[in-house]
């Protein structure tokens, strides 16, 4: 039986409560039975960002994620060469599951640069719909977008996500100055990162 699948991206560095509130609320609204967390080792927008090592990265993932049924840990990105473009994922996840719909997770701001994406028609063609999860009063222009990429309207899905102000690069520097973070990440994922000494230089 065909199922819906989720794709939820990102470098996770580290991953935090936000993300697992989003991906929950996509779950739902979207009816997805699972929703992949594709980890990007080397993302094309951050060529000039410092990342963690991949395995620290794939470990909490594995952590934050392991007591939720519907949530799952891809490896169609690490087990590839970089550059991995979103247009490559989606295509090479529907070689492997044909029958299935699959819905690629992304924020506004995310949709508001797709036109920037590496063949942004042929990636919204390989996608069945676009769950797009938006801060409360944040508004974007759809029109040009539409007039720009074929069938994009019919597939866009904006979800009712509550505020999170929450970020990993925010969490990086609390890390690094001493500061707390305790309640933004899982408690698998603050003891992790404590005992692996990450982001304290």
């Amino acid at each position: 039986m065909p199922m819906n699948i989720g794709i939820f991206g990102g470098t996770f560095d580290p991953p935090h409560l936000g993300h697992l509130i989003l991906a929950a609320e996509a779950q739902e609204q979207l009816k997805l039975d699972h929703v992949l967390w594709v980890l990007t080792p080397y993302p094309p927008h951050k060529k000039n960002v410092k990342i963690s090592p991949i395995q620290d990265r794939m470990t909490m993932v594995m952590l934050a994620i392991s007591d939720n049924p519907h949530f799952n840990l891809s490896r169609v990105d690490i087990d590839r060469p970089p550059p991995q473009y979103a247009v490559d994922t989606v295509a090479l996840l529907r070689q492997n599951s044909p029958k299935d719909d699959f819905f690629y997770l992304m924020g506004a701001d995310s949709l508001g640069d797709l036109l920037s994406w590496h063949q942004p028609v042929q990636f919204v063609a390989a996608c069945d719909g676009l769950g797009i999860m938006k801060r409360q009063g944040e508004t974007i222009d759809t029109a040009n977008l539409c007039s720009e990429i074929p069938g994009l309207e019919k597939k866009l899905h904006f979800l009712d996500t509550p505020a999170i102000e929450i970020a990993g690069s925010n969490i990086r520097e609390r890390v690094k100055g001493g500061k707390q973070f305790r309640y933004l990440v899982p408690e698998k994922i603050y003891h992790y990162i404590l005992n692996h000494k990450l982001y304290q230089t």
